[in-house]
């Protein structure tokens, strides 16, 4: 009975120590299987950055390279005939008006001035010897503005439509300070605007299968500014919403550009 009593006690105690090496081995497997797991997810994380890498380098040969290889006059003209320009008296907008009819492209112009609008259309025409069209539109009213457009519009094979009317408050002001007239001033300029010019001109593009549209937007898109926040979130909003809504590829121009003024209000 005692030597059956110190046997069983000793069987106890072996499978008491032997408790930490199976717990150890069961941690082990475990272990392993999460690490291969984790693998897994590494390879397809790493293909997946290789994706975004490779693509990023083929867009930016298409975007960088490709214009400079073809004939950049018949690269941009296969997009159309016709480019718009909103806000395109002054600026960016009369620069990219400018640019575009070096290269031949026909010019649309829409602004709110009409001394303006005709002054840039003759020095256009006259120095590039490109046809040009204007219409007096105030984006700022709202939708009073498109059914004319729509009028000029169609017909014209658009190829190119450049986004740039925007508007700022007369000074930087906090949002709660903004009168109401503004706030709908600059939603309707810049948010309304681009969506319904590209609404506008999206089906003929469709149509056709070839046309870019140029969104100008702004460097407090990137980072938040104090007493610009209406402008910037308008600014954002046709990044972050309107193009990844349409599903369209973005390419934002943030390095290399120098802009003299701090605040630009184009003249619409």
């Amino acid at each position: 009975m005692e030597g059956l009593g110190i046997f069983g006690a000793t069987d106890m105690i072996g499978a008491v120590a032997s408790i930490p090496a199976l717990l150890s081995g069961a941690m082990s497997h475990v272990y392993y299987s999460y690490t291969e797991i984790l693998a897994v997810v590494g390879v397809f994380y790493i293909m997946w950055k290789m994706f975004n890498f490779l693509y990023f380098c083929y867009t930016l040969i298409q975007l960088h390279v490709t214009p400079w290889l073809l004939n950049k006059t018949k690269h941009i003209q296969h997009y159309g005939e016709w480019a718009i320009v909103t806000g395109a008296t002054a600026g960016i907008g009369k620069e990219y008006a400018e640019e575009l009819a070096k290269h031949g492209m026909n010019i649309l112009l829409i602004s709110r001035s009409k001394e303006k609008l005709q002054e840039v259309s003759d020095a256009i025409t006259k120095t590039y010897g490109v046809k040009t069209r204007f219409i007096i539109a105030d984006f700022s009213r709202g939708q009073e503005v498109y059914p004319t457009i729509k009028e000029v519009v169609n017909g014209l094979d658009i190829g190119i439509l450049v986004n740039n009317a925007g508007l700022f408050y007369e000074f930087p002001e906090r949002f709660a300070k903004v009168p109401e007239d503004k706030v709908w001033e600059i939603i309707n300029v810049n948010i309304a605007a681009a969506v319904m010019m590209a609404h506008i001109v999206l089906p003929g593009m469709v149509e056709r299968k070839r046309g870019a549209i140029v969104n100008v937007t702004s460097a407090t898109c990137c980072q938040p500014v104090p007493l610009m926040t209406l402008y910037a979130a308008t600014k954002v909003m046709i990044i972050y919403v309107w193009c990844h809504a349409a599903g369209l590829f973005i390419y934002s121009i943030n390095k290399h550009i120098k802009i003299t003024e701090l605040f630009i209000t184009s003249h619409m």
